[in-house]
C-alpha cells in the first residue's frame, strides 16, 4: 500500500480542528535565520496549516549578517508574545544553532529540540511528541499497523528522526534498533517488521534488503538530479504492505504535528481555554 501523507494529514487537520475549540486565540512563533527559496517554502507551508486551524502567526525574520546575539532577541520576543515556537532548521552557519535552540523554553518547545524538552519526552510523559517521529506512528496507526512487540529498524541517528523516532516507538511497546547509515544494514534491515527512514542517503535502502510484507516509512530526504528524494529506493513498494513515498507521504502529515504540539503545549501552559 502506497501511503497517501495528504489525504492522512486532512484527516489529522479535521481532529486538530475539534481540539481548537478548546481554545481562544492561539500565537505561533517562526525564527527563521536564513530566508531562501527553500526557507520560504517551508514558512509558507507552515503558515497555511496555521490558517487551517486559526492559529496566529508571528515570523521573526533575521537580517543578513545577524549575530547569535540577534537570534536570542528575537527568541525572546517570541517567548513573551506566543504559545509555542519553531527555529526553522537548519539554522545558518556561523549562528550558535544549540544556544538560540535552547534558549526556547521546554514549555514552548514545538518541535521538541531542546535539550530540556529531549529529557521530558524520553520520560514518555510529556505532552508534545517530536512531530516526525509523531507522523510516523500516527501514519502506522492510520494504515492498520499496531507496533506493539514489532522489530523496528530506525535508520539514521539524527535529532529530528532517527534519535527520537527510537525514543518513541519504545514507549509504544516495539523492540528497537537504532543504525547509523555506516552500519552492516541489510544484516539487520532483512528481519524488520519496520523500518524507520531517516539517513539522508538517497535509495540507500534496497529492495534485497528487506523481507516481503515489511512496513517501511521514509522520512529521509535529500536531494537527487533536482529532485526531492528518500531514502528508500521506490522499487522496494513493490515488497512493502506499507509504503511511504518521498515527496507526498511522511511530510505533510509532520507539518500538521506541529500544530497537535502547540495545543498540547497550551495545554500544559494552562492558559486561555474555553470552558
Amino acid at each position: 500500500m502506497i501511503v497517501n501523507g495528504k489525504a492522512i494529514a486532512e484527516k489529522l487537520y479535521g481532529e486538530l480542528a475539534e481540539e481548537r475549540k478548546e481554545f481562544g486565540e492561539v500565537v505561533l512563533g517562526h525564527l527563521v535565520t536564513e530566508m531562501s527559496p527553500v526557507t520560504s517554502s517551508y514558512a509558507r507551508i507552515k503558515e497555511r496549516g496555521a490558517e487551517k486551524l486559526g492559529i496566529k502567526m508571528i515570523r521573526i525574520e533575521l537580517p543578513e549578517g545577524a549575530t547569535t546575539a540577534d537570534a536570542l532577541a528575537g527568541i525572546k520576543k517570541l517567548v513573551e508574545t506566543t504559545d509555542g515556537i519553531i527555529p526553522q532548521l537548519p539554522i545558518i552557519p556561523g549562528l550558535d544553532a544549540e544556544a538560540i535552540i535552547n534558549a526556547i523554553p521546554k514549555e514552548k518547545d514545538v518541535d521538541v529540540l531542546s535539550s530540556a524538552a529531549v529529557a521530558e519526552f524520553e520520560t514518555g510523559l510529556w505532552p508534545a511528541i517530536p512531530p516526525v517521529p509523531a507522523a510516523l506512528a500516527y501514519i502506522l496507526k492510520e494504515s492498520g499497523i499496531d507496533v506493539r512487540g514489532k522489530n523496528i529498524i530506525s535508520l539514521g541517528r539524527g535529532r529530528l528522526v532517527g534519535k527520537p523516532a527510537a525514543v518513541l516507538f519504545k514507549h509504544l511497546g516495539a523492540t528497537v534498533e537504532l543504525l547509523g547509515r555506516d552500519a552492516d544494514i541489510a544484516s539487520h534491515t532483512k528481519n524488520a517488521d519496520i523500518i524507520i527512514l531517516g539517513a539522508g542517503v538517497p535509495g540507500i535502502l534496497k529492495p534485497d534488503m528487506v523481507k516481503r510484507g515489511v512496513a517501511i516509512v521514509d522520512a529521509g530526504t535529500s536531494e537527487q538530479g533536482g529532485k526531492v528524494v528518500g531514502d528508500a529506493d521506490p522499487a522496494v513498494a513493490e515488497k512493502a504492505s506499507v509504503f511511504t513515498p518521498v515527496p507526498g507521504g511522511v511530510g505533510p502529515v509532520a507539518i500538521a504535528m506541529i500544530y497537535k504540539n502547540v495545543f498540547s503545549l497550551k495545554r500544559l501552559q494552562g492558559g486561555d481555554l474555553k470552558r
